[in-house]
């Protein structure tokens, strides 16, 4: 598989044959190349605290590092865009980490809140997830 910075870079040397290429044409590498190597190799966490060990159950809270910032979200749980960790699965999140079970063995200690899921999904670019757009102002 040819990468996009390949690409612009076989489209340069068969500009510079032909005699057209343009510093336009150059800068573009730059430009690609800056774009995948800023935030591709990001993660996106979610961590959903949910009040049953299912996957269907609702969502007590939440917490996403996205793009390297971390948010609660909004505080009105009505506005979190998951009510269930089913839900986050099917808007492509991977559950990397079911809540451990073996912490609810002891009923006389509390260990946490809820039911820890914690999902993953490779990073896109900077910027381009509506999660970070939508959180941003809370």
């Amino acid at each position: 598989m040819t990468s996009p910075v390949e690409k612009q870079v076989k489209k340069c040397i068969a500009g510079l044959k032909k005699g057209t290429l343009t510093e336009k044409d150059l800068n573009k590498i730059t430009e690609i190349s800056d774009i995948s190597n800023t935030g591709r190799n990001m993660q996106d966490i979610l961590y959903l605290h949910a009040s049953l060990n299912s996957p269907t159950s609702d969502i007590l809270a939440m917490r996403i590092v996205e793009n390297g910032e971390v948010s609660d979200g909004p505080q009105d749980p009505d506005d979190w865009p998951y009510q269930t960790v089913i839900d986050a699965v099917r808007d492509g999140w991977h559950i990397i980490k079911f809540p451990e079970l073996a912490l609810m063995m002891d009923e006389s200690r509390t260990y946490s809140l809820g039911f820890e899921f914690i999902l993953e999904r490779p990073g896109g670019l900077v910027g381009s997830s509506e999660f970070t757009s939508t959180w941003s102002t809370y």
